[in-house]
């Protein structure tokens, strides 16, 4: 919590409010040497002597540790640069995470913000020094963040969404303490985070952008140590060491399932021939996109609604925390992709969040929205992740942290799910469905090609562009995603598969006593385990039900 001060905010953990993370050189090397010594440490435990729950928690603590301290090969720091990812949208992000209610949690935002400036001159000196060891962020990646810069830093940053915690009320408040919280609040972003972001945007503009990496260099394999970096990246996703080109090939073998879906429901539904036409009509039929904000705000807010009334009938456990739909916020939105999920507070201060991409309403198709709520709210990641926050008997990393296999994998397993569920209206939105998962298919082929195979950019977008029916908006900002956050693409499916044949095997092994709510909750009932714990703990259950 003390490396991670803001992420400790948001789980009710304030000893820290006052601190961002800090990101200097000597800092990160503090915590990677403490990582190492975790692990070891871990290592030296002799699991055979714990009980079977403190050999899952030791399982899991040094998965995560592996894939950290695999990690570190990749230097992130010295050449990530993302739209997602930079010192403006994090510190926008911790303004809106930070809870102001007292005068003392406006004083500690405050010390936060004076800490900014240098936090993000830590970042270009992360930068500066991964210029001198060869180092550098993807050409596109640079220019898409520097135009993000350069449209907040032209907008008055009393509009900035950094900015709006100054423009709350406060009413309880003493009247100096209000006007001296406003006043010193918009003060810090005009006169010394607004310079300082300017500063940063400068140093892409100047010194990166002129270096960065093009073509088939801008995947990992551009980098020095690009291969080791992303088998670390693999491990840390998966929870598993698994190859690129196993990886790539199980892709392959899914859009091959995909493509058949897509063309057959392409013919019931639109009457198309095959494929191609089907994927053409997808994305050019502007009919079949929405019209305004207003119209897919209430689609999504329908969809959930639609979610909460249905998962008791799945779901024996279901979780206290409530989740809203958002609209992503407009400096955000047209760098980002379609939906994301955040988490609720783990001291209940704040729901689950179900944000929803707005920009460009005519670029968002409706047959994709019942799929597209199911994974980021209920039944996806809202389910999992808020009953993961609720598991009361278990260390509080399991509750919080997990592999990303399990988390998207249980995501996607619910976009199938959302059809027995009821959730699908008719062939339409199952055809979403089957364009969604054509997509995390294709996710596979892409990642590893761009990052292991040598790809251009151009030729993953013409893959994504041939198997999947995302539009050009979308599929720009995806390949732009995969090439900044490595391997994070890979889960999905690799999590999916999982969980499907785990059911398949519980279904085979148990026939008429096969319960799918008590499979769920199993499923469920560990937190984001990896996927041999997750296995071994369906195992463990299938065997008690057959001796009942």
């Amino acid at each position: 919590m003390r490396n991670s001060p803001t992420w400790a905010t948001t789980l009710g953990d304030h000893r820290f409010d006052d601190r961002l993370p800090a990101i200097d050189a000597s800092s990160l090397e503090r915590e990677r040497r403490e990582a190492r010594a975790f692990l070891d440490r871990a290592n030296l435990i002799d699991a055979t002597a714990l009980d079977a729950r403190d050999r899952v928690t030791l399982a899991l603590f040094i998965s995560h540790l592996d894939g950290a301290v695999a990690s570190i090969a990749c230097h992130s720091e010295e050449w990530s640069v993302s739209p997602r990812g930079n010192p403006l949208i994090e510190l926008s992000d911790m303004t809106e995470q930070h809870i102001v209610t007292t005068v003392d949690d406006g004083d500690h935002l405050l010390l936060r913000l004076r800490a900014a400036p240098k936090m993000i001159d830590d970042s270009i000196a992360n930068l500066a020094r991964g210029l001198e060891h060869g180092r550098v962020a993807p050409a596109q990646t640079v220019k898409l963040t520097i135009d993000q810069l350069d449209q907040e830093l032209a907008r008055p940053t009393a509009e900035w969404k950094m900015s709006l915690p100054a423009t709350v009320a406060h009413d309880a408040w003493p009247a100096a303490d209000r006007a001296r919280y406003h006043d010193e609040y918009l003060g810090l972003v005009e006169r010394q985070i607004k310079p300082a972001v300017a500063r940063y945007r400068d140093f892409l503009r100047d010194q990166v952008l002129p270096a960065a990496r093009w073509g088939a260099k801008e995947g990992l394999g551009g980098l020095p140590d690009g291969a080791a970096c992303y088998r670390a990246r693999i491990l840390a996703e998966l929870g598993e060491p698994r190859t690129p080109e196993e990886l790539h090939a199980l892709g392959l073998a899914e859009i091959a399932k995909s493509d058949a879906r897509i063309a057959e429901l392409g013919a019931s539904v639109l009457g198309t021939k095959d494929l191609k036409s089907t994927i053409e009509r997808l994305r050019t039929d502007r009919s079949l996109y929405f019209s305004s904000k207003d119209e897919l705000l209430a689609a999504a807010t329908a969809d959930l609604a639609r979610a909460k009334d249905a998962i008791p009938r799945f779901f024996g456990r279901l979780p206290k925390a409530d989740c809203v739909v958002r609209e992503i916020p407009a400096n955000e939105a047209p760098f980002t992709t379609i939906a994301y999920y955040r988490e609720p507070h783990l001291d209940g201060s704040k729901p689950g969040e179900f944000f929803v991409n707005t920009y460009k309403p005519e670029v968002r198709p409706r047959y994709e929205l019942a799929t597209l709520a199911a994974h980021e709210s209920i039944p996806g990641h809202h389910l999992q992740i808020a009953i993961a926050q609720e598991l009361g008997d278990v260390p509080i990393f399991r509750r919080t942290l997990g592999t990303t296999a399990f988390v998207e994998g249980w995501a996607l397993y619910t976009e199938r799910l959302a059809d027995e569920m009821g959730l699908y209206a008719s062939d339409f939105d199952r055809l979403g469905a089957a364009s969604f998962d054509a997509w995390r298919g294709a996710r596979l082929v892409v990642d590893t090609g761009l990052h292991a195979g040598g790809w251009t950019r151009a030729q993953a977008e013409q893959f994504m562009r041939e198997h999947t029916a995302l539009t050009e908006e979308n599929i720009k900002n995806e390949v732009d995603r995969y090439i900044s956050w490595p391997a994070q693409a890979l889960a999905y499916k690799v999590g999916q598969l999982d969980i499907l044949a785990l059911r398949k095997r519980a279904q085979d092994a148990l026939g008429d006593r096969f319960d799918l709510r008590a499979f769920h909750d199993v499923v469920l009932g560990g937190g984001a385990v990896t996927l041999p714990v997750l296995d071994a703990q369906v195992d463990a259950w299938i065997a008690v039900q057959q001796r009942r």
